[in-house]
């Protein structure tokens, strides 16, 4: 029987597309050593034995430091294993986002896949782009923080899995975790001569091909060699020559690693990778006009033209602009080519980053490891997807002149550089009948960012009277700025210093062989400078300009925050097959300040308390397992957005600032995980989540001049967490008796309930249903060696729904008040503009082993 652990996971079992990690128990020392992995607190090699030829596997994993069963552990985690990312046809973390694990959330933010919004049991942070924000959900990569959610949807290299981990992770993890962390765990060298490379074409002109080399271990020292490319034609084309489609990527990576046993009981694993990922966003489609009936006049003739929270008695601005010519609304079906074509160049984002991990084994007792790295993330963002369907609105009249163009379409570009160094130091062993883990924890990062909107396009009128489309001087064709650098009306920029300090230890007593408990506590110390260095085009640092910087109110950032995240959980192994835990834990999301505010507002962090139990067993002679869980989380100071006016150069403007909202915000939730093997060869696995949220009203007032309106209660929303969501999936695989090689046949179903895209708005986007699937030819042994090929054919969104995934009704209604309280604008409402999935894809892959 293996030990029960300081941190006890529970993996969730999904149906065969889903694995499950949990909680380690230090093993004998040259256990230790072959188990040894590049990843920290959620980092090692999942092994399994399979109990007969019917029954399901026990899964080994090591994803806290020490080695436990899966049923045997206290822990939410789902791992995706790498039979499981060839199955899905898993490239990037954005294919994560159909849903094949219901409580694992992924987004792009806006349109864009430069940078993704990830959650985890509704922790969902809508903006976590700013230098000064964070993310709610920890990403790791071998045991590595990452400060940033940019880059993060580069192609995945050799990865062994991915371990999702639910619930606050704040005492082994620490900040920035109260939802749960994803870990991206790679593989490592093996010492022995081998490898395999794939390659595989499809639909949209896609082509990818990875290749992957373990060269022979030379006195204690292994390496490992990975690249990999993946390209993908749009999904949606650009009607003006020479431009960028939309949805499109061409992502190429490489990642060296080396293992060097240094002695028998001291093993150093060391790596450095680079990465490069050229993207479009998807497209923006106008989904409707006007939709809410919007037209001048006392409110109560347009009662659906409500601006939340807004005090208005009477709108003005109208009547509502007609539609530009040949613009196309389209709330129905995802556009082929876009209606009007627009400038578009590929977001770049490049990443780098090297990492050591060196563990030693002093005795059974204790092992030390050492997690050094340092990474970076750079970003040249170019996001025209919104064409004539998001403000400005034109209003075609004889004043739109070749000369002088009415322009529109905002093309959102933006630059970010980000760096950052971490070192964990960690002692994991086992006294007598108690694990422990004991650490202490630094990271540093800087970031700056800059952004821009200029508008790329124009129309006039001729003599004729008919419109004409023209493309503007990227120079200095709006309103005297363009997109070429340098030549850009800056709308913000900032910079900003993080570093954090903790120290951390958690132990489990295993008072009998079936009752174990676990107390642990981290205390966390994070420090926060940051500068608003342009707003509107206004150079912070220009003496010239500092009763201007002073009459915005701006303050840097000069914060200090300290946190203490205690967590204890009760086990007992009702049988060998029956398990059932209780468990505390909390976590928190660090403070900043947002640059999309003329003063630079700061905010606090929000905390989050989670109350959990759960039940996990094998039954039916080991060929099912049902595992349970339900929890309670209480968030605090929870940070929200809120469209708001305020001065800026002796005018009113529209920022979007954050604040602590008052009260608790309350989320519920249950998870069910099924798994079945009939008979041999069979796998049938089903999920469920359901995730109840509810943020508390907030009061929300404007200020127009000397006058501020009387509070309304508002009503804000958790985005992209839907109330139910469920997967299933069969595997079945047929031996065929030549060569060993074997049929294979993979599908998994998909199911997302409609939840909202935005925090301010109660509109929600589509419920979706996807399905995926493949079938192999699998490891068809080439003469009388150890070469196998594979080939397989694949699809994803196999039957290719069509849902819009962010809809954004912002357009459709009055813009926040600017010069009067009363009175609310609609000049700018056009109408909701949303994105589509992504259509079908489907191709052939084939792969040889060596």
């Amino acid at each position: 029987m293996i030990r029960s652990t300081t941190l006890r996971s529970w993996l969730m079992a999904g149906g065969a597309s889903l694995a499950f990690a949990v909680t380690p128990a230090l093993a004998a020392e040259n256990a230790a050593e072959n188990a040894a992995d590049s990843a920290d607190a959620a980092a090692a090699e999942v092994t399994g034995s399979t109990q007969d030829s019917t029954g399901l596997t026990d899964i080994v994993v090591t994803a806290t430091k020490r080695e436990t069963n899966l049923q045997s552990t206290p822990i939410a985690i789902s791992v995706i294993n790498q039979e499981d990312f060839k199955k899905r046809h898993v490239q990037s973390l954005y294919d994560l986002a159909d849903g094949g694990i219901p409580s694992l959330r992924i987004a792009t933010f806006e349109a864009r896949q430069s940078a993704l919004t990830i959650g985890i049991r509704g922790i969902v942070p809508l903006d976590a782009n700013q230098p000064a924000r964070e993310q709610g959900v920890g990403i790791y990569v071998d045991g590595v923080y990452l400060g940033r959610q940019h880059g993060l949807n580069a192609a995945l290299f050799d990865v062994a899995r991915i371990e999702v981990l639910k619930g606050p992770q704040g005492t082994l993890f620490g900040r920035n975790t109260e939802g749960g962390a994803l870990s991206i765990v790679s593989a490592t060298p093996t010492g022995e001569f081998g490898g395999r490379i794939s390659g595989g074409i499809g639909n949209y002109d896609a082509n990818t091909i990875d290749a992957h080399l373990n060269l022979p271990e030379f006195h204690g020292l292994s390496i490992k060699i990975d690249g990999v490319r993946q390209k993908q034609g749009p999904t949606t084309k650009n009607p003006l020559k020479g431009e960028a489609g939309f949805n499109q990527y061409d992502r190429q990576g490489l990642r060296i690693s080396t293992r060097w046993k240094i002695t028998p009981d001291i093993t150093n694993d060391f790596s450095y990778d680079v990465a490069k990922d050229e993207n479009t966003p998807f497209y923006s489609q106008l989904l409707n006009y006007n939709p809410n009936n919007c037209v001048n006049g006392p409110i109560a003739n347009s009662p659906n033209c409500v601006l939340p929270g807004a005090p208005y008695t009477n709108l003005t601005g109208g009547p509502v602009k007609p539609l530009l010519p040949g613009v196309v609304v389209n709330g129905d079906s995802r556009q082929k080519v876009a209606d009007i074509g627009v400038p578009q160049q590929p977001s770049v984002d490049k990443t780098h980053g090297f990492t050591n991990n060196l563990r030693w084994t002093i005795s059974p007792e204790i092992e030390l490891r050492s997690i050094t790295a340092w990474r970076g993330v750079d970003v040249d963002q170019w996001d025209n997807s919104g064409g004539a369907h998001r403000v400005p609105v034109v209003n075609l009249t004889a004043s739109c002149t070749q000369a002088a163009p009415c322009a529109f379409s905002r093309y959102s570009l933006a630059g970010l550089r980000q760096r950052q160094f971490s070192q964990e130091l960690q002692a994991v062993g086992t006294v007598g009948s108690v694990d422990y883990v004991a650490g202490l924890f630094y990271f540093n990062e800087h970031v700056s960012d800059d952004a821009a909107t200029p508008n790329s396009n124009g129309i006039y009128l001729n003599a004729a009277g008919q419109p004409v489309y023209t493309i503007l001087d990227p120079y200095r064709g709006s309103g005297g700025f363009g997109s070429v650098p340098g030549f850009r009306s800056i709308d913000r920029a900032s910079e900003v210093k993080s570093k954090s300090y903790a120290a951390y230890g958690q132990a489990t007593w295993n008072a009998t062989d079936a009752l174990h408990l676990t107390v642990g506590a981290r205390y966390t110390e994070d420090k926060k400078r940051g500068e608003l260095l342009f707003f509107r085009n206004v150079d912070y640092t220009l003496a010239s300009n500092a009763a201007i910087v002073a009459g915005n109110g701006y303050t840097p950032l000069d914060k200090k925050w300290h946190r203490f995240n205690p967590m204890a959980t009760i086990a007992y192994d009702v049988s060998s097959d029956v398990h059932v835990y209780a468990k505390y834990a909390t976590g928190y999301r660090a403070g900043g300040a947002s640059s999309r505010t003329a003063n630079y507002q700061a905010f606090n962090p929000e905390d989050v308390k989670s109350y959990e139990v759960g039940f996990k067993a094998d039954f039916w002679d080991r060929r099912a397992r049902l595992n349970l869980a339900g929890y309670i989380m209480d968030r605090k100071d929870s940070q929200i957005d809120i469209s708001y006016i305020q001065p800026a150069g002796g005018t009113n403007v529209n920022v979007l600032r954050t604040i602590n909202a008052e009260g608790t915000t309350k989320i519920r939730g249950i998870e069910a995980d099924l798994t079945v093997r009939p008979v041999e060869g069979l796998t049938i696995g089903a999920s469920y989540a359901y995730t109840y949220t509810k943020v508390p009203l907030v009061p929300i007032s404007f200020t127009v001049g000397n006058t501020t309106s009387a509070p309304v209660l508002q009503q804000f929303y958790i985005p992209f967490t839907p109330r139910n969501a469920a997967s299933g999936s069969i595997d079945y695989e047929l031996p065929l008796g030549f060569n060993d090689a074997s049929l294979k046949f993979h599908v998994d179903a998909n199911y997302s309930q409609a939840t909202q895209a935005f925090d301010q708005f109660p509109d929600k986007a589509d419920a979706s249903f996807l399905v995926n699937a493949r079938l192999s030819l699998a490891d068809i042994r080439m003469g009388s060696g150890d070469q196998t090929v594979t080939v397989s054919a694949w699809a994803r969104n196999l039957f290719n729904e069509q849902y819009i995934f962010r809809r954004d009704p912002s357009n459709s209604l009055p813009g926040t008040p600017t010069t009067s309280l009363s009175n609310g604008s609609i000049a700018n409402v056009l109408g909701d503009y949303g994105n589509f999935n992504a259509p079908r894809t489907y191709g052939l892959e084939a792969t040889v082993r060596f």
